[in-house]
């Protein structure tokens, strides 16, 4: 087990739709890891406008990726919650690792390989988009880094980056280490299970947070499958079971095995209202809590105010520091 107090930093893009998959390998975790670390969790505005937003739009889904943080049970009084925009010392850090990246390196990230290959034209934003997330994770002497598999390439840099300054300039960096839940770690879409659940497949292989309960049904019933017949744990030969397996195991505290062994000599049928069972039984409180929440505006405003006050008092010092070291005169 880590050591308690431990401080811990990750964020979500308020852009699109927040997933089941976003709630058992991010909210959850984090939500977690609050009980006993020192966590600092930021909706990073920043980071989504490397692609064109509507303004009206990500206002909106800010405010709500606030109220889904708090109904997932993370505290905003223990914990700090905050947009990355309300904290001027993560694009003025960023600038200095840009300095300090290399465009090789920058390069190849899977991730701008990803998206800029399926945009007509790429901007620089996209680009240098990791040096800023190396900001928001050295600014505040981050230990730990929940992330999906997806940005564990970038936590990676985060950790070059910070040897790279400590080794030019004297030691100034925590150097953090990335996390990765091991179970439900990575949820698969409902209509093709050997890919990531995406918000781009809202309409069949996507659950929402805020989906209703019928509709959640609905879309496990319509889940892709295979023609074996049998519950097994199997991800090479059944990789649509196992996905709801690992669904099951991860809602309810157990092992995808585990939840095989449950259904075990069931159809298929029962295997999905038991998975869309225990994600509403899951869910439904959450979207209450966020829908009451969201409701007092004077509630998010504040939070948002004393989140932003607490990380600036943390970043401050930490920019200032490397201001010094990189021979800037600080004020």
């Amino acid at each position: 087990m880590p050591d308690k107090q431990s401080r811990i930093f990750s964020g979500i893009q308020p852009t699109g739709i927040i997933t089941l998959g976003n709630y058992i390998g991010a909210l959850r975790q984090w939500r977690d890891m609050s009980y006993d670390n020192d966590c600092i969790f930021c909706i990073v505005d920043q980071h989504a406008i490397t692609v064109r937003q509507e303004p009206e739009a990500l206002r909106t889904k800010c405010m709500e990726v606030l109220g889904l943080y708090i109904a997932a049970g993370i505290d905003p009084q223990k914990s700090i919650l905050y947009l990355q925009s309300h904290v001027p010392q993560h694009a003025q850090l960023s600038w200095v690792l840009t300095c300090l990246s290399g465009m090789g390196e920058l390069s190849r990230m899977t991730q701008f390989k990803d998206k800029s290959a399926k945009q007509e034209s790429v901007y620089a934003g996209l680009f240098t988009y990791p040096c800023l997330m190396a900001a928001d994770i050295l600014l505040f002497d981050t230990d730990r880094v929940p992330v999906g598999e997806d940005q564990k390439q970038h936590v990676e840099l985060t950790r070059d980056l910070a040897l790279r300054f400590n080794s030019q300039y004297g030691e100034t960096f925590v150097v953090p280490e990335p996390v990765i839940p091991k179970v439900g770690a990575r949820i698969m879409g409902l209509s093709d299970p050997t890919k990531k659940m995406s918000k781009s497949d809202l309409s069949v292989g996507c659950i929402a947070l805020l989906d209703p309960p019928e509709l959640i049904r609905k879309k496990l019933r319509r889940a892709v499958t295979d023609l074996v017949g049998e519950i097994n744990y199997d991800p090479e030969n059944q990789p649509g079971i196992c996905n709801l397996l690992t669904i099951y195991a991860a809602l309810r505290g157990t092992t995808p095995q585990a939840a095989a062994g449950e259904f075990a000599g069931m159809g298929y049928g029962k295997l999905k209202d038991g998975v869309a069972d225990v994600v509403i039984d899951v869910l439904e409180p959450l979207q209450n809590e966020f829908h009451r929440i969201l409701a007092d505006k004077a509630y998010i405003n504040q939070t948002l105010k004393q989140g932003a006050d607490r990380a600036r008092a943390l970043a401050q010092p930490k920019l200032e520091q490397v201001y010094e070291k990189v021979g800037f005169i600080v004020p």
